[in-house]
């Protein structure tokens, strides 16, 4: 019987930690070909390539069991998908993986996500999608903690199929000394970043700015991602591509917009 095929990609570049222990895990679940940008992509949204050249090189990281296909791109994480899709694969992926993200895309941080516009681009192509990611920004994370949860929930998707147009957010809390209480489906919590700029001056006399913030947490609901993740428990959104607004289209009907 042909093992489902995984594609396997992220932002934080082919050689993350994350990336790689995420490799380790799908090996276990089906045949594996890795698409990843070759350097970090954090926070580029769903971004592509149109005025720059792309390149992509087939790369040797993964020398155990037999090693994994891979590629390294120059570009964004939607580049990865799209290149992978349409050049590199010789068939459509079963499954495409994205992460393991080092740190959170929670509430509105999947806007900005590269990690999950990589699986948003793979859900527009049909293609069962997942975002994962850890809440520890450090290279050095622990992510051997969430491999469990992490196969549990691919091989739920590979067995039980997903809706079309989602594309799953799953974020993990960063434990220390106590296991996770188990797997929330929860919506995104609304919150927003109060950000300023911080105005500093070259050696060379000129200004430049570093983007800074604090993350403003708006919601209470005890069904969020957020309060999941406050609360030791591995969060899971179904998210969506379609950006419509349905609810608002009859208050908008009743605008005066062609008279």
């Amino acid at each position: 019987m042909e093992k489902p095929l995984i594609l396997v990609t992220n932002d934080d570049g082919i050689t993350a930690p994350g990336l790689r222990a995420l490799v380790r895990y799908m090996k276990e679940i089906g045949d594996v070909v890795v698409v990843a940008p070759d350097s970090p992509q954090s926070g580029m949204g769903h971004a592509i390539t149109l005025d720059n050249t792309l390149y992509s090189k087939k790369v040797t990281i993964d020398t155990e069991n037999g090693g994994t296909e891979e590629y390294s791109c120059s570009g964004t994480p939607a580049d990865c998908v799209k290149l992978a899709l349409q050049e590199l694969l010789d068939r459509k992926p079963d499954i495409c993986v994205s992460g393991i993200n080092h740190g959170s895309n929670s509430s509105i941080n999947v806007i900005y996500s590269g990690t999950m516009s990589a699986a948003i681009e793979a859900g527009i192509e049909g293609i069962p999608a997942i975002g994962f990611s850890l809440c520890d920004f450090s290279w050095d994370a622990n992510f051997e903690k969430a491999g469990d949860a992490i196969k549990r929930i691919v091989r739920e998707a590979l067995e039980k199929g997903m809706p079309q147009g989602v594309v799953l957010n799953v974020n993990i809390p960063k434990l220390e000394g106590k296991a996770y209480r188990g797997i929330k489906i929860s919506r995104q919590a609304r919150a927003n970043w109060k950000e300023k700029f911080d105005k500093r001056i070259s050696p060379m006399g000129k200004e430049y700015y570093w983007l800074t913030g604090e993350f403003e947490l708006l919601d209470k609901g005890e069904d969020t991602d957020e309060w999941a993740l406050a609360n030791d428990y591995i969060s899971l959104v179904p998210t969506q591509f379609d950006l419509t607004a349905h609810h608002a289209i009859q208050n908008i009907n009743n605008w005066n917009l062609n008279e």
